[in-house]
């Protein structure tokens, strides 16, 4: 299994949107950045991620899991862009801001941290663990 972290604006896409499409998930569309298309093109169906809201909150929000593997974005006919559906597990109790983890020295190599604008980012599982003890779950 390997983890990863998916940003959005609030105002765009939210938690509580993401919480609304139930087991089915959503599409994790409209991402034009190569880099992060091809960190989704590694993503396999069971893996976790991190739901962060970006803009003004700047906090890990939810864990969300990969429910369906690389495929096309629907959103385009450039057959250039894909993405993978996500579907929310659960909320984390205590978001995790990103001053709380650039306050953490042990998550100073974290993607969030180096590659801020990157939407689609790789998480070690080291990192994983950390931030969700943060946020008030285990392991």
């Amino acid at each position: 299994m390997r983890y990863w972290l998916f940003k959005s604006e609030p105002g765009t896409w939210s938690w509580d949107d993401q919480v609304a499409k139930g087991e089915a998930g959503q599409e994790w569309d409209g991402v034009r950045n190569y880099q992060a298309r091809n960190v989704m093109r590694e993503m396999e169906v069971g893996d976790l991620g991190f739901f962060y809201h970006s803009q003004d909150e700047k906090a890990v929000v939810g864990i969300v899991e990969i429910c369906s593997g690389s495929h096309p974005d629907s959103t385009t006919d450039d057959d250039r862009w894909d993405c993978v559906d996500i579907r929310a597990v659960e909320p984390l109790p205590t978001p995790v801001t990103l001053a709380d983890i650039k306050a953490r020295a042990e998550l100073a190599d974290m993607a969030l941290v180096r590659q801020s604008r990157l939407s689609v980012q790789p998480v070690t599982e080291a990192e994983w663990r950390l931030v969700r003890e943060m946020g008030g779950l285990s392991g």
